[in-house]
């Protein structure tokens, strides 16, 4: 099959996060093994879930990691002109929810799976797909705490998230965190006789908005766009009806760090203000949803030069979005972020990725590949 076929069989999957994975990793499991590979699935705490990992060549010797997540954000059918998970051509665009985002580059590294059977060169070539990246890099830390047995320490690994096949070696780290108060319902009329939980959310609300401004005066790194660290409140929910004190208050806020910079210590000042409420009679609890380091490789690193001869195109500094590269550089693998499609189209209704963008996707694979010979 050519990267076409591969990526309309990968969208029907309709492999949204959050949601049990196991025929979409059948299926590539399956293929990979047709092809000549060593394929071991590894399962993560949720039971219904798993990453992929193959590897093509000897287990003794380092090679090169080809990463990419499997899942996709939702989408809903009455916003795309066609079904987000029937691949569907127009005007040599094929359109489908992760066809950018990034299950095109997912089918490039399929597409080649036979070349790498056929190869006998001496350096391996290992392919890592993980589950819910979408949910915040929630897979791929199981695959890496297997890595060790799984192979020898690799020389790099490439992230195939859609940046236009321009190589990649930095992102901003980010934690994400749910925040519940509650508090006494009860009559408007008689707001002495409960607690009202938006009330008690609205100092810590404060401390969002303060740090926010407080990280634009501190440490900057001048690749990132804005050059300092952020927090924003994402979502904020609670009550139920304006004459009737509210018991429950919600928020979920998010930090993004530079690099040197750990996310969930940015948010430190918001959980310390949190904490006080309990004082006043609040119940509090907070969950961190995800969190992931983050990711910057010395320009002069063998890794990036590698990348960048076989996409043909220097490498940038930063991107504003993040990835799982910071994870694989935290578990010791050098990582480089470079895939075909565009980071523009994420996420949108009508998603899609080029005919000619697929075939550049298989080329850069190929080159990088004969880089190891």
């Amino acid at each position: 099959m050519n990267a076409e076929e591969i990526l309309s069989r990968l969208v029907a999957f309709s492999p949204v996060a959050g949601r049990p994975n196991a025929a979409i990793t059948g299926w590539i499991g399956e293929l990979l093994e047709q092809s000549g590979a060593r394929v071991r699935m590894i399962p993560g705490p949720e039971g219904d879930r798993a990453n992929v990992f193959a590897s093509f060549g000897p287990r003794d010797r380092a090679g090169v990691i080809l990463s990419g997540h499997m899942d996709v954000v939702p989408a809903q059918a009455g916003e795309w002109v066609s079904d987000p998970f029937v691949l569907t051509e127009r005007d040599g665009r094929l359109h489908a929810r992760g066809s950018s985002d990034m299950l095109g580059f997912l089918a490039c590294v399929l597409a080649i799976a036979p070349e790498l059977g056929r190869r006998t060169d001496e350096t391996p070539v290992h392919i890592a797909f993980s589950y819910d990246e979408e949910l915040g890099c929630r897979g791929v830390p199981h695959l890496l705490a297997r890595l060790p047995e799984l192979c020898a320490p690799a020389l790099g690994a490439v992230i195939g998230e859609p940046t236009n096949l321009v190589p990649v070696r930095g992102h901003k780290g980010k934690a994400a965190i749910g925040i519940r108060v509650t508090g006494q319902s009860g009559h408007s009329s008689r707001p002495d006789l409960g607690l009202n939980a938006i009330h008690g959310l609205a100092p810590v609300l404060d401390e969002v908005v303060a740090t926010a401004r407080s990280l634009q005066s501190g440490p900057q790194s001048a690749e990132f766009a804005p050059p300092w660290s952020t927090v924003q409140a994402g979502v904020i929910a609670g009550g139920q009806a304006v004459n009737i004190i509210p018991d429950l208050a919600t928020l979920e806020i998010e930090a993004r760090a530079i690099p040197g910079v750990d996310p969930l210590a940015v948010l430190a000042p918001v959980l310390t203000r949190l904490e006080a409420l309990t004082a006043e009679g609040y119940g509090i609890e907070h969950v961190l949803r995800s969190s992931y380091p983050a990711l910057r490789l010395a320009a002069d690193h063998p890794m990036v030069a590698r990348v960048e001869a076989a996409a043909g195109q220097g490498a940038l500094a930063a991107v504003s979005f993040g990835t799982e590269a910071g994870l694989f550089q935290q578990a010791g693998v050098p990582a480089v972020i470079c895939g075909p499609g565009d980071i523009g189209r994420a996420h949108k209704p009508d998603e899609y990725i080029t005919r000619d963008e697929l075939a550049a996707g298989v080329v850069f694979l190929r080159n990088l590949v004969a880089s190891l010979d």
